[in-house]
């Protein structure tokens, strides 16, 4: 066992600044971006904010604005906060004495004096501006290096594969899926991927005809270009890249934000779908990873460049936004639902009821984590 954990971390102290620098990157961008929404809104609502600090711990650095808010970088780099006039925490936890003994002038830029629609509003702002940041960072990418885009034509076809009993033949050219137009291999590939199990009508150009194909992708265990499995569905199919082949489609700003959108929602789908898996035993739990995982892709993706690093950063962007709207107390989507129940019941829920609603949120995050790790030890074990 102690020879196990020395290799894991091994693993990744290899190479330890080439997986830390990209992976601080990459997570300040989203962290900052996901407070920000926080932050500009609670100033829009009247709140007085009294921290913002990306990190937690002992300050590093830091300053004070105008308005009175210190902003610092703390030393723990895993996350952020923003602390608003009345939190009694940096989870916005709430202080009854304190909150009791204030002012009418020290109520007004109180966050827990806001009404329920203020400060939900302002709850939500974080994980829509994940969602936002990565909406902005796919338009940029498909802006200034365009969407590329390969013929989906098949080259290649596995005997005794889902390509092969469906019919498939060399040449074929894949041009709808289930009624859906595509585009590019990668395009059939991304549809492929997230429907093992499914059967799946595709529409084929074959020659100068068009036939109908029905197909089930296989669920397999396929390894990326670094040596990280992934479980995806593949149809057994190959595609043979000729000079000429590969092209890269310019488009305007207006079909890049339609693109970015698409691509935004493709990962949310693909976050849901994979958690749905989970609990009916379609997709092992193990792909869920934490932050030694993240570094690890953060320093291999920037190996690739730039623009895959920010990629990267607008996918764990929605991850991020999505992890934060779940309804567990003391993440942001357990507020909310804290602040539904109040908007129903006319009153907040009682000190007590709430307390016990963090304990427990702490606990299911505590969890996460430590799962999460597990995970990521055995990953590196592995690799």
């Amino acid at each position: 066992m102690p020879e196990f954990f020395l290799h894991s971390f091994n693993a990744l102290s290899h190479g330890l600044i080439g997986y830390i620098v990209p992976f601080l990157f990459v997570l300040t961008i989203v962290v900052f971006f996901h407070e920000l929404g926080h932050f500009l809104v609670a100033r829009w609502a009247g709140v007085k904010v009294l921290t913002f600090s990306l990190g937690f711990g002992p300050e590093l650095v830091g300053f004070n604005d105008r308005q009175g808010t210190r902003w610092k970088i703390s030393a723990i780099p895993l996350g952020g906060y923003v602390r608003f006039f009345g939190d009694d925490s940096e989870a916005s936890t709430p202080s009854v004495e304190t909150l009791a003994a204030m002012t009418a002038e020290e109520r007004k830029g109180s966050f827990h004096h806001k009404t329920v629609g203020q400060r939900a509003a302002i709850v939500a702002a974080g994980p829509i501006a994940n969602f936002i940041l990565a909406i902005v960072i796919f338009t940029c990418l498909f802006t200034f290096f365009g969407k590329p885009s390969t013929t989906a034509r098949v080259d290649k076809i596995e005997a005794n594969s889902a390509a092969a009993a469906a019919g498939f033949q060399i040449g074929d050219v894949v041009t709808a899926i289930d009624g859906s137009p595509i585009g590019s291999f990668s395009d059939m590939q991304r549809v492929v991927s997230v429907h093992a199990g499914d059967t799946l009508t595709f529409t084929v150009k074959r020659g100068d005809s068009t036939v109908q194909l029905r197909g089930t992708p296989e669920l397999r265990e396929v390894k990326d270009p670094f040596g990280n499995p992934h479980r995806l569905g593949v149809l057994g199919i190959t595609r043979a890249t000729a000079p000429g082949d590969a092209v890269t489609e310019r488009v305007d700003p207006a079909t890049a934000l339609w693109l970015g959108v698409k691509e935004t929602w493709f990962v949310i789908d693909r976050t849901f779908a994979y958690i749905g898996g989970i609990f009916t035993g379609r997709e092992a739990a193990d792909q869920v990873g934490g932050p030694l995982r993240i570094a690890q892709i953060s320093g291999q993706v920037a190996t690739i460049g730039v623009a895959a690093l920010i990629h990267l950063a607008a996918v764990l962007s929605i991850s991020i936004g999505l992890l934060n709207l779940f309804p567990v107390p003391l993440l942001d989507g357990g507020h909310l639902l804290f602040y539904a129940v109040e908007a129903v019941r006319g009153r907040p829920l009682s000190e007590r009821a709430q307390e016990m609603g963090y304990r427990i949120g702490l606990g299911l995050v505590l969890m996460l984590m430590v799962f999460a790790t597990y995970n990521d030890i055995l990953h590196l074990a592995a690799s």
